[in-house]
């Protein structure tokens, strides 16, 4: 597994921000962008439940657009979605609940008919 700090990856690529608003620190683990350290431990838990065999077809920011009335509204992103005990899991790690992301995952579970789990 590859990990590489803050300051590596803005030596990679330079247009990243500076400084998250909520002081998350950005993290790239195995060539994928993580906006939080929670959320790539959580990346990482996961990956040795996928080798355990425990969880299955992981993916890594599922995007789902929302459409009402034909109209596309927004995409939103969850971090993790992936199959345990034959159950889609739908999870989203945050360290701050703002009122948009509570907005945009009632909007998910509303058109999905999804249930999407928050760690905090």
């Amino acid at each position: 597994m590859l990990k590489i700090s803050n300051r590596q990856a803005r030596a990679l690529l330079p247009n990243l921000p500076k400084e998250h608003k909520y002081r998350a620190q950005m993290t790239i683990i195995d060539g994928h962008r993580f906006d939080s350290y929670a959320e790539a431990d959580r990346y990482g838990q996961l990956t040795l439940l996928a080798l355990g065999g425990q969880i299955e077809h992981l993916m890594i920011h599922p995007v789902f657009p929302i459409f009402i009335a034909g109209v596309k509204i927004c995409d939103v992103e969850l971090d993790f979605q992936y199959v345990q005990n034959r159950d889609f899991v739908y999870k989203d790690v945050k360290g701050y609940d703002t009122p948009l992301s509570r907005l945009k995952r009632k909007l998910v579970e509303a058109v999905y008919g999804i249930t999407v789990k928050v760690l905090k």
